[in-house]
């Protein structure tokens, strides 16, 4: 099955140019800004970690263990066997594993409270993701990027090895994660009121980005949003459907399931964006993908998190202490 046949619809705008010879016009002056921005996010996620996150995991290994193999394993696995079925375009595919290659986003924990699932699972669970994504981000990518059909080719072009990716997410993630967790673990009382400001100032920069990227690449948005649109709903479906999926097979309690499908299903679209405009050179579909993966997740993750949050979770004592401790 493949999604070629929607670029000949009658009244959609998918034509005018093919999305896999398409740059996004960005200058070295953006991609500074948005490396700011993905450092201030990862700085802020770090901030709001403590050093009891990291021996939370030992208290419930099932579901932290369940929730990771999901996320390192499943989920790009899943992704390549997607893209592969209804052979996505080349940078379309790309940009999905890259996206799934990325560690949870730190919206991720506010869904988890709203859905009345497990926050001190959730928060653990970001915490251990982000670090095991320095070194598992780039492995994940180079393999099955490498192993795909079409996207391979795309590698092959802008030259991307395993170290350049790995350098580029030591930058971005693991610089602002340690400096972040240090604050935190040392200077507690300062990084609580930090973090709310970095927090807050660092999403609205981050929408302010994207608004501006999209308004200098108007007509390439248009030309090509609605094909993007359907890889990036199918996809984030999938990745929901997963995170809640495994968590059930393995019989973990219902507000754990709530807290790894969010652990699963949000990813850090700021991240994949930055590395689809520093490593891929904002190659059309790559960036297009990673950009609008942040768009609609939070679309995608408050509508869930509303529907949960009026369901009891048959556990519901247990989960609002530990969402309460963990505040």
């Amino acid at each position: 099955m493949s999604l070629a046949f929607l670029s000949s619809l009658p009244g959609l705008p998918f034509g005018a140019e093919d999305i896999d010879s398409v740059t996004l016009n960005t200058s070295d002056g953006m991609l500074i800004v948005l490396s700011v921005i993905i450092g201030v996010i990862m700085f802020g996620i770090a901030l709001e970690m403590k050093v009891d996150d990291f021996r939370h995991v030992m208290k419930l290994p099932k579901a932290m263990a369940v929730g990771v193999a999901a996320q390192f394993i499943c989920l790009p696995a899943i992704t390549y066997l997607l893209t592969v079925a209804l052979n996505f375009r080349p940078s379309i595919a790309m940009g999905m594993i890259l996206v799934a290659c990325c560690p949870p986003g730190n919206i991720s924990n506010i869904l988890v409270y709203r859905a009345r699932g497990n926050v001190a699972l959730s928060l653990s669970m970001t915490a251990l993701s982000n670090f095991l994504a320095i070194f598992l981000m780039p492995l994940n990518i180079a393999f099955w990027g490498g192993m795909h059909p079409e996207a391979s080719q795309v590698l092959k072009d802008v030259d991307v090895s395993a170290i350049e990716l790995l350098l580029d997410i030591v930058v971005l993630i693991g610089i602002p994660l340690t400096l972040g967790l240090l604050i935190s673990s040392h200077r507690p009382g300062l990084a609580k009121k930090v973090q709310p400001i970095v927090k807050k100032f660092s999403l609205i920069f981050l929408i302010l980005f994207i608004v501006a990227a999209l308004a200098g690449n108007f007509k390439v948005f248009v030309d090509h949003i609605a094909l993007v649109a359907v890889a990036v709903f199918l996809h984030d479906t999938l990745a929901l459907l997963l995170g809640y999926g495994i968590a059930a097979g393995f019989k973990v309690s219902e507000p754990n399931r709530r807290a790894i499908t969010f652990e699963v299903g949000v990813r850090n679209a700021a991240l994949g964006l930055g590395i689809a405009i520093s490593v891929f050179d904002g190659l059309g579909g790559v960036a297009m993908v990673a950009a609008w993966w942040g768009v609609w997740d939070l679309i995608a993750g408050l509508t869930l998190s509303s529907w949960w949050a009026r369901r009891p979770t048959g556990d519901i004592e247990e989960s609002t202490l530990e969402a309460a401790e963990s505040a």
